[in-house]
């Protein structure tokens, strides 16, 4: 053991030495505890040694190697490590539970888990964790991940994907909250409350009376003729297009999502139990919002009655009517195909809901019947359409100004 004022130089001079056969630990003359040793390997490593409580056994804190770390800095580690030493704060014992502790991935996972939520929800949650969060700080220690950290995870995953990055800022944000709830990380952390998130434009796409004619056509040759392939560039491809025909289920659940305001997966997971015939319902046990009633046009029945019914759910997929039947998945390839033969490749599924609603703002519909209507709980959402409701605020203002006109004498 030597004693010598740590700096740069005295470090440097020492590292330059002949090396020594066996590790050799040099203190600093001025505070006590701060030191480092050099090694037959070479390696030299800042330390700071102290007693966490009086009488207790001695630890030592490694603090970095030489080279990595200053002399300074090391010096300034040294004493905020033994100045928290004698305030009771064991900054060795620290970065051992920390070492212990779950990692983000695990975090998020036991939060997906163990939170009361629905079923879709939390499929949706996993794939957010395996497909975004996981490959840029799953394996980070959840005690340990900074702003900065998640900042610089949610613009890399915005390069793939501007609205799922927010979307894992929000898990992210919500596992923390949860977390340290029931000390998984301390209180109060929350790495992901204040990210930076990118801007989000609600997409308004509604069909108009052609478009939804150019659909109805595609639909009809979909189930009949079918849809020719795409035309191959390769000279080896056969002169004639072939067509896929696609059946009733798929055209039909296309014909619901237009008649019904509907989700996609309020109409894919929909079971024949749940279709009162009688009185013209739907009786959703589960849609986003909850228990759901969709009151169904004559139209929309008439769509239903005509459908095979093959096994337990309205639109049958490939299980259909087996002992391990399961709901169609999605319906991207069929749409893809139907969509493109329309001319309405920008048209998403979803975008069918929306018509549904503009349909009914345009033709003055109050907007608390239409959020009945796809089920909205908030009424906050219909408000979307509210700018396609116009012709009826209108003429109650005509008719209100107009009497008012009458009264002073207006022309």
């Amino acid at each position: 053991m030597a004693i010598l004022k740590i700096s740069a130089a005295t470090v440097d001079g020492v590292m330059k030495s002949a090396r020594p056969n066996k590790t050799t630990f040099y203190f600093d003359a001025d505070l006590k505890g701060f030191g480092f040793y050099r090694t037959p390997g070479d390696v030299g490593t800042y330390f700071a040694e102290f007693r966490p409580v009086a009488g207790g056994s001695k630890k030592r804190l490694k603090l970095g190697t030489v080279g990595t770390l200053k002399a300074t800095e090391a010096r300034e580690a040294a004493r905020k490590a033994i100045a928290n030493a004698a305030l009771g704060k064991d900054l060795a014992q620290n970065r051992t539970d920390e070492r212990a502790s779950g990692t983000v991935k695990q975090l998020v996972a036991a939060y997906i888990s163990d939170k009361a939520m629905k079923e879709s929800t939390r499929s949706f949650y996993k794939i957010t964790l395996a497909k975004h969060i996981e490959p840029q700080i799953g394996s980070t220690k959840a005690v340990a991940v900074t702003r900065v950290d998640v900042q610089r995870a949610h613009s890399a995953m915005s390069k793939k994907a501007k609205y799922s990055a927010n979307r894992a800022m929000a898990l992210l944000s919500a596992a923390f909250v949860w977390g340290a709830k029931r000390g998984y990380v301390p209180e109060g952390m929350n790495p992901a409350g204040r990210i930076d998130r990118n801007k989000e434009e609600a997409r308004e796409r509604f069909l108009s009376a052609d478009e939804m004619a150019r659909l109805g056509d595609a639909l009809r040759e979909a189930e009949t003729i079918g849809i020719p392939h795409r035309p191959s560039d390769s000279k080896h491809a056969p002169k004639e297009k072939n067509r896929t025909i696609y059946g009733p289920h798929v055209t039909g659940a296309i014909r619901l999502l237009m008649l019904t305001g509907c989700r996609l997966r309020e109409i894919l997971h929909l079971r024949w139990a749940e279709y009162d015939e009688k009185r013209g319902l739907l009786l959703l046990p589960d849609s986003k919002t909850g228990r759901k009633t969709v009151v169904l046009s004559a139209a929309a029945q008439g769509v239903l009655d005509g459908l095979p019914r093959v096994g337990k759910f309205v639109i049958a997929g490939h299980s259909a009517g087996t002992d391990h039947e399961a709901p169609r998945a999605d319906l991207k390839k069929p749409w893809a195909a139907i969509a493109g033969r329309a001319q309405l490749s920008d048209v998403r599924l979803h975008d069918l809901r929306h018509t549904f609603a503009s349909v009914g703002a345009g033709d003055g519909m109050s907007l608390p019947i239409i959020g009945k209507l796809l089920g909205h709980a908030d009424a906050g959402t219909t408000q979307r359409y509210a700018h396609l409701h116009v012709d009826p605020v209108r003429a109650a203002a005509d008719a209100i100004a107009g009497k008012i006109a009458d009264a002073i004498g207006g022309k």
